[in-house]
């Protein structure tokens, strides 16, 4: 759930482009949105670059950008679901080995005969 080297990069990769996807919409409507969307916008996306409970946050993230499939033209709705699928991705991968999430609930070492960990 929390592989290192290429594949732990590749999904911080990850984890920054669902952010910067979130940005991005945010951005584009912050002015028929209202001030505290855009910050919750803001806080989501540093949070998913962090790694902060991942896989809830991209599953939170797809559903908000699925919510934009209803506005715009038929490109940007197509880009849309794409984007989403980026989202679901990540919800389903994980973190990867540099995050918060790998720090919190990564791999530990446990000392079976006194069961405790180290």
């Amino acid at each position: 759930m929390f592989p290192p080297g290429f594949p732990g990069l590749a999904l911080l990769l990850l984890r920054v482009s669902v952010a910067l996807t979130v940005l991005l919409q945010g951005y584009m409507r912050q002015e028929d949105l209202p001030v505290w969307l855009v910050a919750a916008s803001l806080l989501l996306a540093i949070l998913l670059i962090a790694g902060f409970v991942t896989p809830i946050l991209a599953v939170l993230t797809m559903v908000v950008q699925l919510m934009g499939v209803f506005q715009g033209s038929w490109p940007s709705r197509v880009l849309v679901a794409i984007l989403s699928l980026n989202a679901l991705a990540l919800a389903l991968l994980g973190p990867g080995a540099y995050s918060v999430d790998a720090l919190r609930f990564g791999r530990r070492v446990v000392d079976l005969s006194t069961g405790e960990d180290e």
